[in-house]
């Protein structure tokens, strides 16, 4: 959609259409989703356990990291989306939002950069439930984490029960979502526990949460501060994905925003607070930090083993219910293409009972299996792990450039403006999220050729979104072959 120049009310009634449009496809959509499941589904979706471990590198600096973080890029973060949602409560969240404040191939390609994320993310499932699953039973099963059939198994169970949670609803998944978040501030809880337990019983000689040390200015620190911004503090926007599953959205939003992010934010310092005071920075397991604190942590109580085997597999739990609302929500985005003729009227397809978007939801998981046994090809080939993991970040990224972008120069001739303070922000998320694309396209392990890995990744990047582009051109050719065919 693009706003007719010199014409504020033009455009306003224009906006105002759209979201009449969307509103009227929504309709039959059923309203599940309160402000309790938004914001223990927001907990869920963007607490990530290895970014304890990623700030715990950086010792008692830690907290001016975050700090930074918090300010440059979370606190941005949330107010755009708080502002853009009560703006346009709509089913499809940031793809409307693009659409709207810009126009349709703003919007579709957006959507298909979030999709590509998705994919890639749900796709790692069975790999990662066969490392969990190995990890608590034992070395007896060491054998899942090479184990190939057993990835793939492991990815055709879970993704089969996603499309069963996701066709029956929100009614269902929501549940999911609801307890993986509550197992998430279980675990966290239990490590901010720790340290008290520690000083009480004389195991932990201090312990100082909010100690702060001035960081070095260098690649590495700078590469880090990207990591904990964006990479670590991002995903507010993706539960306006299903805001027309929401009752009242364009206050259950935000409320549910104002509601997780001190608590997010103080999970994420004292988690961190926590891996510093019992953990070496050099010897900090990056992959695994929640299992090696607590195993450090109550060994001396006795308790190490049975808790670090509960807590494995609570992780398993919460990864699981992770990828089943990543891959919920991102199955709307066919959907709503559909409605606006961008990809064929298939997608949009509702389920005569449920009212969901069954085509969407098997496509989705016909994608993710076929990349899941593509990736299994050649597995423990660290780079090509690496070049996955870091052109899904990027694809990701990309859509929050377009969302920090829509208060600076979209919705245009709409009144009132966005205020300045608004923009400052999304200044400041804009630069953050920039920070983060430029740096993972160099590598973080050793590589044989960085130029070779960094023209590899951009190319995956490119082609891809050229993919995006030429979907978009066979949509437009069929629209117009439609159109000229009825009159």
């Amino acid at each position: 959609m693009t706003h007719p120049a010199g014409s504020e009310a033009e455009a306003t009634v224009e906006l105002a259409k759209g979201e009449a449009d969307v509103e009227a496809h929504s309709a039959g959509l059923k309203k599940e989703l309160g402000v309790r499941d938004l914001a223990l589904t927001q907990i869920l979706f963007i607490v990530g356990l290895t970014w304890i471990g990623v700030a715990g590198k950086l010792g008692s600096s830690h907290v001016v990291f975050w700090l930074l973080a918090l300010v440059l890029f979370y606190l941005p973060s949330a107010a755009v989306v708080m502002y853009l949602n009560r703006l346009m409560p709509l089913e499809g969240g940031l793809y409307q939002w693009a659409k709207l404040g810009f126009n349709q191939t703003v919007g579709f390609l957006l959507a298909w950069n979030l999709w590509l994320y998705v994919i890639v993310f749900t796709s790692e499932i069975g790999l990662q439930a066969a490392t969990y699953l190995s990890y608590a039973i034992g070395p007896s099963a060491a054998w899942m984490t090479t184990s190939t059939w057993f990835a793939a198994f492991s990815s055709a169970v879970i993704l089969t029960l996603m499309v069963v949670a996701s066709t029956i609803g929100l009614s269902v998944g929501k549940w999911v979502h609801n307890s993986g978040g509550v197992m998430m501030l279980i675990v966290f809880g239990a490590l901010m526990l720790l340290p008290v337990l520690g000083l009480l019983t004389g195991h932990l000689k201090e312990f100082h949460p909010f100690r702060t040390k001035m960081p070095e200015l260098s690649l590495l620190n700078l590469n880090i501060l990207g990591k904990l911004g964006f990479g670590a503090l991002g995903g507010f926007e993706y539960i306006a994905i299903l805001a027309g599953e929401t009752k009242a959205p364009a206050k259950s939003v935000g409320r549910s925003v104002l509601i997780a992010a001190p608590i997010i934010a103080l999970m994420f310092v004292l988690g961190t607070a926590t891996v510093v005071a019992y953990v070496p920075t050099n010897d900090i397991d990056l992959i695994g930090p929640l299992p090696q604190v607590l195993r450090a942590g109550f060994g001396p109580f006795g308790i190490a083993g049975p808790l670090v085997t509960i807590a494995i597999l609570m992780t398993l739990a919460m990864r699981v219910a992770q990828a089943t609302f990543s891959f919920t929500a991102v199955t709307r985005l066919p959907m709503v293409a559909g409605w606006d003729r961008m990809l064929p009227a298939w997608f949009s397809r509702l389920h005569a009972k449920y009212q969901t978007p069954v085509n969407s939801i098997v496509l989705v998981a016909v994608c993710s299996f076929a990349l899941a046994l593509l990736s299994n090809i050649g597995v423990g080939q660290a780079e090509a792990f690496q070049l996955l993991f870091n052109g899904g970040g990027i694809f990701y990224a990309l859509t929050y450039m377009v969302m920090f972008a829509i208060p600076l120069f979209g919705l245009r001739g709409v009144t009132p403006r966005p205020p300045l303070w608004l923009k400052v922000a999304s200044t400041s998320g804009l630069l953050m999220t920039l920070l983060y694309i430029v740096l993972s396209v160099f590598p973080i392990i050793k590589v044989e050729s960085v130029a070779t890995f960094a023209m590899k990744i951009s190319t995956v990047i490119v082609v891809m979104n050229l993919v995006g582009v030429g979907i978009l051109l066979a949509a437009r050719r069929r629209a117009a072959r439609d159109e000229a065919a009825s009159n």
